[in-house]
């Protein structure tokens, strides 16, 4: 194993993407395992059994990589300030080459790049022996998904997803508690909306993705670690009006309803042009109705708020992540958007210092085969949602779905000869 001395088990990290997700969450995340370890951050997730196993891992970021050098050294200056630690800069078309090259005991790589550009850092890190964390969605098409699967099955290693609304705790208690008090599952919606400043200047690739595809995938992630459930059918549709005024030629909302094995049909609602004077970073909540209740949990608005001279009305999700004060003066960063960081890092831990097999510890983390369900969803509405865009413009109406059976997913165009479009040919 990778060690810092003879008697010290370290874990080797390198992060690909130091965006707004990677150079805020992943980076502070890993600049506290860097100071202190992981084992005071699992109580939080329930694994603080393994707390004293894991209490003398050394953690050691000795990479960061993104696109431009700038971004890079600025990442690399962000965790030093932090840590007292500098990790080594890369930039790049394919920094992890490099990185891989460089580091040949490196454990584990943490992609955090553009949702389209997942899959070959991933598969570059899974050939060279190397663990993986990634950011949702682990990728766009299921055909990415099962050659990741099949890569890390091949090498017993893990891939993890940073599916973090698992670990909101409200979500936590309708998972553990009332999904069970509201009888079997009817119908739902889930929506999350992004600030408009994501797709016309945070991000310069949405016209390579869309607001389904991009946050999308958290809720539907979620619904299926409430049930367990797996799509039977979908429909999807998409609207084009805010951004191509800034001559941007990407969907502004999607809707997709899908229907699932267990009878429920859930509506997922997601757009990226919330304008900047909403009272929250983002809007979002979902909803179930059961045979026997409902539950709303309202993400956005929980009961904080306040508002000032010149600043409006604000609201804060101080779950997400938030700083704890330290008596040095340092902050402590928790909340969910870290938890779902640490359980597969504690699987990863497992694999390489107690020998434990990726069948083991799938318990722990958000898998790449749960991640499979959630791609195959995104992969199918991408398609039915661009058919469906067309044919309103022609004047057709939204009549496109997608059906996923034991043959695989079909695409189904009443307005094609053919009809009956088979895109993947393996079951879910």
């Amino acid at each position: 194993m990778s060690t810092a001395s003879d008697s010290t088990p370290t874990i080797k990290l390198a992060l690909v993407g130091a965006g707004m997700f990677g150079g805020d969450v992943h980076l502070r995340a890993y600049a506290d395992l860097q100071r202190f370890g992981i084992a005071g951050q699992l109580a939080r997730v329930g694994l603080d059994e393994h707390s004293r196993d894991l209490a003398p891992v050394k953690f050691d970021l000795v990479a960061v990589a993104t696109r431009s050098e700038g971004s890079a050294k600025k990442s690399a200056a962000a965790f030093k300030s932090i840590t007292g630690h500098e990790p080594k800069c890369y930039h790049g078309e394919a920094p992890w080459d490099d990185i891989l090259r460089d580091f040949p005991d490196l454990d584990v790589m943490a992609v955090a790049t553009p949702d389209h550009l997942h899959t070959q850092p991933i598969l570059s890190a899974l050939a060279a022996g190397v663990h993986v964390l990634t950011e949702k969605p682990m990728c766009l098409t299921t055909q990415e998904s099962d050659e990741i699967i099949e890569a890390a099955k091949e090498k017993n290693l893990i891939v993890g997803v940073d599916m973090h609304k698992r670990y909101d705790p409200d979500h936590l208690r309708i998972r553990d508690d009332i999904q069970n008090r509201i009888g079997a599952p009817l119908y739902g919606t889930a929506y999350l909306e992004e600030p408009l400043e994501v797709s016309t200047s945070t991000f310069k690739w949405v016209e390579s993705s869309d607001p389904f595809s991009y946050v999308g995938p958290h809720w539907t992630d979620l619904i299926y670690s409430y049930y367990k459930s797996k799509p039977v059918s979908l429909t999807a549709v998409g609207q084009k009006k805010r951004l191509v005024r800034d001559g941007i030629n990407a969907y502004d909302a999607v809707q997709v309803r899908v229907d699932f094995d267990n009878g429920m049909s859930i509506n997922f609602h997601n757009n990226w042009i919330t304008p900047a004077d909403f009272e929250g970073p983002v809007n979002q909540g979902h909803e179930i109705v059961g045979a026997d209740g409902k539950v709303e949990s309202d993400q956005q608005y929980r009961g904080f708020r306040w508002w000032n001279a010149n600043g409006g009305s604000r609201t804060s999700n101080n779950h997400f992540t938030r700083d704890v004060l330290r008596n040095d003066g340092t902050k402590a960063y928790i909340g969910y958007g870290v938890d779902s960081l640490t359980v597969a890092l504690v699987a990863i831990c497992r694999v390489k210092f107690a020998g434990a097999t990726r069948d083991e510890v799938a318990h722990l983390y958000p898998t790449a085969e749960e991640a499979r369900i959630t791609c195959a969803i995104v992969d199918a509405a991408a398609k039915v949602r661009d058919l469906n865009w067309k044919y309103m413009q022609e004047g057709k109406g939204a009549t496109v779905t997608a059906r996923f059976a034991d043959d695989g997913i079909t695409i189904i165009d009443p307005n094609s000869p053919k009809v009956f479009d088979t895109i993947y040919g393996k079951p879910l």
